[in-house]
């Protein structure tokens, strides 16, 4: 008969993936595992395998909450272009976990990619699929009559993520808040307005002030 658990493997799971968000795969350890998820080796190793399956099951929980995230703020707002500047400005979790740890994905895709093709396919995907919510909401903008019409939104979507994913390594760095918002500002131009014209240079007031 197969012994119950005596722990919530996805509340542990929780903890590894905040874990492993915080410091990466190379440098957490496993005591640093166990200690945070609160649970013993052979119990981490029966209920997820080794380290690296164990971080794969971590990343994969992230990437379904950071999509659920994006997907939600891209459609809390009325206007597209509001929805994708506030998405680039707070991240897809404002104020909370996100902070200098960056994207757990993105940081996973500059660590580990290039070394393992699990991990490459796992980051690629999760890139794919975000171009596919933000092509959807330029064609709901499209369609509703607030942005012109755009030749290859599927283009367009991707360059919109690519600019989203730099600009979440940039905040990393903390760098000056006028210099994201120029860039925000800048990525914005490529939606543009019913008459053609790239509309999204209007700044959210005070948010990009320089510091002093």
């Amino acid at each position: 008969m197969a012994r119950i658990r005596e722990f919530d493997e996805q509340k542990a799971l929780t903890e590894a993936m905040h874990l492993f968000w915080e410091k990466g795969y190379e440098a957490t350890s496993l005591s640093d595992l166990t200690a945070r998820m609160g649970i013993r080796k052979p119990s981490l190793y029966a209920a997820y395998g080794d380290k690296s399956s164990l971080f794969e099951a971590a990343l994969r929980k992230y990437n379904h909450l950071h999509a659920q995230q994006v997907r939600e703020r891209l459609k809390c707002e009325t206007s597209v272009k509001e929805a994708f500047r506030k998405l680039f400005h707070e991240g897809a979790f404002p104020g909370s976990v996100q902070g200098r740890s960056g994207c757990f994905c993105v940081n996973t895709m500059v660590e580990l990619a290039p070394h393992d093709a699990r991990f490459e396919i796992l980051t690629r995907e999760h890139q794919q699929y975000l171009a596919v919510m933000f092509e959807e909401t330029l064609a709901r903008g499209v369609a509703s009559g607030e942005l012109g019409e755009i030749g290859d939104k599927r283009a367009v979507a991707q360059t919109l993520v690519a600019s989203f994913i730099g600009i979440t390594v940039l905040k990393k760095s903390n760098p000056d808040p006028a210099w994201i918002g120029n860039c925000i500002d800048t990525a914005l131009t490529l939606l543009p307005d019913p008459k053609g014209n790239g509309s999204c240079s209007s700044k959210l007031g005070g948010i990009y002030e320089k510091r002093p």
